[in-house]
């Protein structure tokens, strides 16, 4: 007995798989925004959440750059499952028919938001080393979730690409609509 899994069973599974992954997101997002907040007004103690203590003691500022960098880069990643999900669960994806205004805009705004985690990634990390450099202690960037900079940047490339491709593809469909 042979199990066939085809095109809609996993769309349902990459359904349920980026709302796991969105909400997860969604709290570590809010997570940082509130831990950042509740450090700056009421427990300045607090900055050993994500073990920066060390850099609020160095300089307030630098911890509240720190945070807003490691924040912007969690609602980017946030916004852009949005973007999956929402796609996935209005079934805006047309296997017959790809080749539509919506999916290049979908393409397009996944390409934006990868550049924009990666831009962000590549400021912290610059930030970051810049801040050792004057003998701060920090934890790595993998554990405040701002690694892979280049990564980001090159699966934005690649997205834009694949966005242009589509743009023509979209074309060419409205030419042969248009010709029925």
């Amino acid at each position: 007995m042979e199990i066939k899994i085809g095109t809609p069973q996993i769309l349902k599974i990459l359904n349920i798989l980026s709302w796991i992954i969105f909400i997860g997101l969604c709290v570590e997002a809010g997570m940082y925004l509130f831990n950042g907040i509740y450090t700056m007004t009421i427990n300045s103690y607090n900055a050993r959440f994500l073990d920066l203590l060390d850099l609020y003691n160095y300089s307030p500022s630098y911890y509240i750059q720190e945070i807003c960098f490691i924040s912007i880069v969690a609602i980017l990643k946030a916004i852009m499952f949005y973007l999956i999900v929402k796609m996935l669960h209005y079934k805006k994806l047309d296997i017959a028919q790809p080749f539509t205004a919506e999916m290049g805009r979908f393409i397009s705004n996944l390409s934006y938001l990868a550049f924009g985690i990666g831009l962000f990634s590549f400021w912290a990390f610059k930030f970051n080393n810049w801040l050792a450099s004057n003998g701060v202690k920090l934890p790595t960037l993998e554990s405040l979730n701002l690694e892979g900079h280049s990564i980001w940047i090159f699966m934005a490339i690649v997205m834009f690409v694949i966005g242009q491709i589509f743009k023509r593809g979209i074309e060419i469909q409205s030419e042969i609509d248009l010709t029925i």
